[in-house]
């Protein structure tokens, strides 16, 4: 099981709004990331707008390339672009800043 931590930066003056569509996730979206592996994924908040996101998976590649192949993900991410600051790829599922594990204790 892979462990992924990552970075993305949200527009200060959006926080709460992203943390209201956070506490809504649309079901068929949540389906969407548990068919292609998601699983333990979690997202913190820093009152800064820094967003650490969490996730385990059997392989995080092939889990991110799989929501790209579901049409609620397009719509998510077209929703959700407006949130965040400077997207290299203008949606923030493929602009995660990945993090290098330097230790883990189980």
């Amino acid at each position: 099981m892979q462990r992924v931590c990552f970075l993305l930066q949200v527009k200060p003056d959006r926080l709460a709004e992203y943390t209201r569509r956070h506490a809504a996730v649309w079901p068929d979206m949540l389906a969407a990331l548990s068919r292609h592996g998601w699983q333990n994924y979690s997202l913190f908040l820093k009152d800064d707008g820094l967003l650490v996101g969490y996730v385990e998976c059997e392989n995080f590649a092939a889990a991110v390339a799989g929501m790209q192949t579901e049409e609620v993900n397009t719509r998510w991410q077209a929703e959700m672009a407006d949130f965040f600051v400077q997207l290299d790829n203008g949606a923030a599922d493929t602009s995660l800043l990945t993090l290098t594990e330097v230790f883990h204790l189980s």
